[in-house]
């Protein structure tokens, strides 16, 4: 598909233009800290604010290299056994933390009516690859096992993330299918995720340059990463069994560098026989999830990432 069937929604092209006229270098161009403050500052300006719920919570796990920061969201103050919600932000292995993410995560808690614990698993370049998955693994095993610190009963795992943060989600639930943890995963959850190179993709040919996620800062998230190109863990569909892939909500963009990939993904787990719901964001750019006040049109498609996520939900009951 090239980037003629796919019109930019209007609320997005006036965003894309008020980025243009602040005339801002790139995140690449900026020093790390930097970069990585320009990300929660984004965050602040384009989402909006966060839900109060019952329970907001900073916890830790441990992980291969020390503590691994979470954070606990729960519209409830207390609960029955039940699944809990494992999420992994996006940022490219590079920027994004648990602030730059808090507003989401308190929909995600909302909406859905489950726990919600984002982990803040180390960034690149400082641990390079594999030390996300290794950290986002080890805190999905110790959230499965229920610890005390934890203060939930967990009967199962749903993965999720944006981004690198949907990477993470597929990798995490391929190492628990691999090795399970104490409770299985039952959903995963990836938001336009990277499960392939993309280089030679349609979509980062089209959409690579001018539509918030350029070619040149996946360039340097990559760089920064450094990854295994050659590694299941880092691209997930070189792996050749995804037959025993639990049930999938995948969201896509479709003016985003990564969508090819994520169609690709969808594509392997549909020929697979894995029950998938796949939702694409027609005239959507690559980060939206965090731009839902910028972005007033987004509200159609969360609504309908949770519809689809309360109908596997139900589906299991």
């Amino acid at each position: 598909m090239s980037s003629t069937d796919n019109t930019i929604r209007p609320d997005v092209r006036a965003f894309l233009d008020m980025l243009e006229a602040l005339q801002q270098p790139q995140i690449h161009e900026l020093p790390l800290a930097d970069a990585r403050a320009a990300a929660g500052k984004m965050a602040e300006m384009a989402d909006i604010p966060p839900l109060d719920l019952a329970v907001i919570r900073d916890l830790a796990c441990p992980g291969p290299a020390g503590e691994i920061p979470l954070r606990l969201y729960d519209a409830k103050d207390s609960r029955d056994p039940g699944p809990v919600i494992v999420f992994f932000h996006g940022g490219g292995f590079v920027i994004g933390d648990l602030e730059s993410y808090h507003s989401l995560c308190t929909e995600i808690a909302a909406r859905t009516g489950l726990p919600v614990v984002s982990v803040d698993y180390r960034l690149a370049p400082e641990n390079p690859f594999p030390a996300a998955p290794d950290d986002c693994e080890a805190a999905a095993r110790w959230i499965a096992a229920s610890p005390a610190e934890l203060g939930l009963e967990v009967t199962g795992l749903i993965t999720m993330g944006d981004s690198a943060g949907g990477n993470l989600t597929i990798v995490t639930t391929l190492a628990l299918l691999d090795d399970p943890a104490q409770v299985p995963v039952i959903m995963q959850v990836p938001v336009y995720p990277i499960a392939s190179a993309i280089e030679d993709h349609d979509s980062m040919r089209d959409f690579g340059d001018g539509l918030f996620l350029t070619r040149e800062v996946m360039g340097w998230f990559t760089r920064s990463y450094a990854p295994d190109p050659e590694s299941p863990r880092n691209y997930p569909l070189l792996r050749t069994d995804h037959s025993r892939t639990p049930p999938t909500v995948l969201l896509t963009a479709g003016l985003d560098p990564l969508r090819d990939s994520g169609r690709e993904y969808g594509a392997r787990l549909a020929a697979s026989g894995v029950e998938l719901t796949s939702i694409e964001a027609e005239g959507m750019i690559h980060g939206f999830v965090q731009m839902r006040r910028a972005l007033p049109s987004t509200a159609a498609d969360m609504n309908a990432l949770f519809e689809a996520i309360e109908r596997v939900l139900e589906r299991r009951s």
